[in-house]
């Protein structure tokens, strides 16, 4: 026998207990860490982001998103697939088509992704700068640097 959790199926005793109580996203079993984990990948807002305006197949998100592989976006569709934000559907055609959507847990991303996304715009530029500025000070304050850069 399975439950439903959101949208997929989970086998029956596949759910552990968690800890609910406020403040403890610094636990293991907390699912608010867990959530922040599937995420925060480099390439999974990126993704999610990408699914948004509907199904895109695998060479399009390839080309829409720009500097990934195709084999980390692959694992990256994995990952957000195992975890019910992506939806996986293949088409029996020749050639064969596959495309990836968001699920209906998936869209729940779309608000959030899309606040962070304009605070990136907003702020990305700050961002840089002080990135930036760390790694001219951490080059100037590093002995095996000298004035032409690294020495041997």
């Amino acid at each position: 026998m399975s439950s439903t959790l959101g949208i997929r199926q989970v086998p029956e005793g596949t759910l552990r207990r968690v800890s609910l109580r406020p403040g403890t996203v610094f636990l293991a079993d907390c699912p608010a860490r867990l959530a922040i984990e599937i995420i925060s990948s480099k390439w999974a807002v990126v993704t999610l982001f990408a699914l948004t305006d509907g199904p895109l197949r695998h060479g399009e998100l390839v080309e829409l998103i720009g500097g990934v592989s195709r084999k980390v976006l692959t694992q990256t569709l994995r990952r957000l697939q195992d975890n019910g934000l992506i939806e996986r559907r293949a088409y029996a055609e020749a050639p064969p088509r596959v495309e990836y959507s968001l699920t209906e847990l998936g869209h729940t991303l779309e608000e959030p992704i899309r606040r962070l996304t304009d605070w990136a715009r907003t702020n990305g530029e700050a961002v840089a700068a002080f990135h930036d500025a760390a790694a001219e000070k951490d080059a100037s304050s590093d002995p095996s640097h000298g004035p032409d850069g690294p020495t041997a």
